[in-house]
């Protein structure tokens, strides 16, 4: 069994890289979570006419690169490296994730193609006021008027809903529990009855919002009350694609500490070379190598073994959203005084950090489902 990653898609990551490094340095991500968008338009175009990094796992016949789940992970990994601002990880990962594997080929002929060339911009709602991340946990009940459903209710916490032309809404057939009558909505951001209320976040490049619906009306993607097996997966393939990110900005904080150690100078010495700066890196190449093993292997169990993914994908998320946030705090340790600061970057791996812990789940609810799947 091997998980090298080939020499083909060790070339792509070496342009993807030269790609990112030029378009999203440090500099230009201090400037993006400032602007109202949040991401720069003129490079999301970019990244889909160039790359084609947006339908890099949407098959062919949908628009797509057609390329599989370790390209993605690839991809995901150095957009975390860099801190890439913009709606990838939402329309990508998770929209077209659940287009892909719940809706019907028409739907999927339909609204693919403009989330694989970029223009359509698309996020999932899952969270409801009670926030849980199982997919048993959504309350929000839809209605019929006719042959229309429709929605009044909210959800919680939408990444990137608030740019979104098209959001994807979790919701459940009246008077159903737990996993049975679950289904998938889309409704156009901006329609009658759909309000985005933006939500301060503590990781300024990933925006969030809340989404209110006033009798909202939608259309059911794939097959009514029975989506929950798509979901599922939807789910764990995003966990492992955030992952991946982590596995990258754990890296960047390596990285970064490093070469802060070698150039800033205490006491006439480069403060690298003091011992106990030399064992916090350390400690940190140890949380990138396993951050690195967890994540690739999980996003090999997406590409290649099904049954596997469910518990590597909870692994992979519990183990590198905790890596991350403990390499991004040594960062900050590394740099001292100006790692607060707002200028320097160790701050804003931080702050990814802290956030990537809760999106899709802690760990504590990882660590419960891992639990569960091996029958403890």
């Amino acid at each position: 069994m091997n998980f090298a990653f080939s020499d083909e898609q060790e070339e792509f990551r070496s342009s993807l890289r030269r790609f990112l490094e030029e378009k999203s340095p440090a500099t230009e991500v201090l400037r993006l979570i400032d602007t109202a968008d949040g991401y720069d338009r003129s490079i999301w175009k970019q990244m889909a006419a160039e790359l084609g990094l947006q339908g890099i796992q949407i098959p062919e016949a949908y628009g797509g690169q057609g390329f599989g789940f370790l390209e993605l992970a690839i991809t995901m990994e150095e957009m975390g490296r860099v801190l890439l601002c913009g709606p990838f990880f939402s329309s990508v990962c998770l929209a077209a994730g659940a287009l892909l594997h719940a809706g019907s080929e028409a739907q999927k002929t339909a609204l693919l193609p403009g989330i694989a060339s970029g223009a359509t911009l698309a996020t999932l709602a899952l969270l409801d006021d009670v926030a849980g991340w199982r997919p048993g946990d959504v309350e929000l009940e839809f209605s019929r008027d006719d042959d229309a459903y429709v929605l009044t209710g909210r959800k919680r916490f939408v990444t990137d809903a608030a740019a979104a032309d098209l959001i994807l809404v979790v919701a459940r057939v009246p008077g159903t529990r737990g996993e049975d009558g679950l289904t998938l909505l889309a409704v156009r951001g901006g329609a009658p009855g759909v309000k985005t209320s933006p939500v301060e976040s503590l990781d300024p490049t990933r925006r969030l919002a809340d989404v209110e619906f006033a009798g909202a009306r939608a259309e059911c993607v794939g097959a009514e009350g029975g989506i929950a097996p798509a979901l599922v997966r939807t789910l764990d393939q995003a966990c492992v694609a955030l992952a991946a990110e982590c596995a990258g900005g754990t890296q960047r904080c390596l990285d970064d500490a490093v070469e802060y150690a070698k150039h800033r100078v205490q006491f006439a010495r480069p403060i690298g070379s003091f011992q106990a700066i030399k064992h916090k890196c350390a400690d940190v190449l140890l949380e990138v190598e396993s951050a690195k093993t967890a994540a690739h292997y999980a996003a090999w169990a997406a590409a290649e073994n099904p049954e596997e993914l469910p518990l590597a994908a909870s692994v992979a998320k519990a183990f590198c959203a905790e890596a991350y946030q403990r390499a991004a705090v040594e960062n900050v340790q590394i740099h001292g005084g100006i790692g607060f600061t707002w200028e320097a970057t160790p701050h804003l791996y931080y702050r990814r950090a802290r956030a990537n812990q809760t999106l899709l789940g802690d760990a504590t609810h990882h660590h419960r489902r891992i639990a569960d799947l091996k029958g403890f």
